[in-house]
């Protein structure tokens, strides 16, 4: 089982998956914040190897005798995993919540006819094969090699698993509803006394540009926002700011207007009590979280976008409360060029996040702006709110995840 190494939200998809397999031996394997992650939950693991910090070729050889010893592989948006799996005649179900998002410079049929065309005696001559396809061709590709493919329901989901199915034989696709981690959601306490006021998630963050140390303007802005988001709104005493960058060490608290936040790094389902029981809630809109929030029944507030997949998600999701209600950062900087592309479309993002911290008049109608947001969520009643999550479930519904994957298993081992 591993995970692409970007963000939380690949890797908190494969625990969701992992956790109800009780009679499967879990063995995880990755690096960077999917490794982070799934130490942070080992119980969703019966073993966890970490390659962060691996010599290339002593990393490969690790992966290779796992996938030897394996009957089969999830992966959750790695196509690397998936693509070492088939060179090791491994069955492989690919784990996808952003099936529509991947952008595509070549036809369908085009990637198709590469995928049949691969060599599959080595992995460096099939890499080399795929060399011409971008990053997120290449996830299209895992799929199309995959033995099954399970997505998530998202708008534009229907339409990508149509054109997949009209290339004849290929993965079966699976379309599911939430991929949550369904057992813990079911066991937090929503009564239980609150802890905190207000919850505001950042995810893993980190990813193929972001980082903890370097491109990190959004967290700067954060840590120079949350103490006037505290003078602004003093109903806020207790805060909790989760994410990758507070873990490993990164750990603090500070106190200002009277209140205090803390900045932590907390394990799933901590996260989920925590979200469960704190009323208020700001988030980076990253659909694991927003899938979470939405089976607990809390409507969250969208915080601005950290990469490109945030800004696609709040435009698929416009028609909804969720939606339209989000900060954006063309609420502060309409005209900022945003070019439309993962890779650009978020160094896009990093720039306009040190624009707006470091020019007095940016930084003063962010705050305003969001504020504004911040109003408008805060005067919700609670039907209104229960409403903006019966439109989620509706657009986002589908078959149980746990459901789909234990058929899957259940076919292959009857094979």
């Amino acid at each position: 089982m591993g995970a692409q190494n970007c963000g939380f939200g690949p890797v908190s998809e494969l625990v969701a998956v992992s956790r109800p397999l009780h009679e499967h031996e879990r063995v995880f394997v990755g690096d960077g914040v999917a490794a982070v992650f799934a130490r942070r939950n080992p119980d969703a693991f019966d073993a966890t190897y970490d390659t962060s910090g691996l010599s290339e070729n002593a990393r490969s050889a690790m992966i290779d005798d796992l996938l030897r010893s394996s009957d089969h592989v999830v992966s959750a948006m790695d196509a690397e995993l998936v693509l070492r799996s088939v060179v090791a005649r491994r069955t492989v179900t690919m784990v996808d919540s952003l099936f529509s998002f991947w952008q595509l410079t070549q036809p369908l049929t085009e990637i198709r006819d590469l995928c049949t065309a691969m060599p599959r005696s080595r992995f460096a001559a099939a890499d080399q094969h795929l060399s011409g396809l971008s990053p997120h061709e290449r996830i299209v590709a895992a799929h199309l090699l995959a033995t099954h493919s399970v997505v998530q329901n998202f708008p534009g989901v229907t339409e990508r698993a149509a054109g997949f199915a009209a290339l004849g034989e290929g993965p079966r696709i699976h379309v599911t509803g939430s991929i949550v981690d369904v057992e813990g959601l079911r066991d937090v306490v929503c009564t239980a006394e609150p802890e905190y006021d207000l919850l505001i998630n950042i995810g893993g963050f980190k990813n193929f540009l972001l980082d903890f140390d370097v491109n990190n303007d959004y967290v700067c802005l954060l840590r120079r926002w949350i103490p006037d988001l505290l003078r602004d709104w003093p109903r806020f005493r207790r805060v909790l700011v989760c994410g990758g960058p507070f873990g490993e060490g990164r750990e603090q608290t500070i106190r200002a207007a009277g209140s205090q936040v803390d900045y932590r790094l907390l394990c799933q389902r901590e996260l989920l009590q925590v979200a469960a029981t704190t009323a208020d809630y700001l988030m980076a809109p990253g659909l694991t979280a927003l899938h979470e929030s939405m089976t607990l029944g809390r409507l969250p507030l969208a915080i601005h976008e950290q990469h490109y997949a945030h800004v696609f998600t709040m435009r698929a999701l416009d028609g909804t409360l969720f939606g339209r209600s989000g900060g954006r950062f063309t609420d502060v900087v309409p005209c900022h060029p945003l070019p439309e592309d993962d890779f650009a479309g978020t160094a896009a993002l990093v720039e306009l996040a040190g624009r707006i911290r470091e020019s007095q008049e940016l930084y003063a109608k962010y705050r305003k702006t969001f504020n504004e947001r911040i109003e408008q969520y805060l005067t919700l009643t609670p039907s209104q709110r229960q409403h903006g999550i019966e439109e989620l479930r509706k657009l986002l519904n589908g078959a149980s995840t746990h459901s789909v994957m234990t058929e899957i298993l259940d076919a292959l081992h009857a094979t």
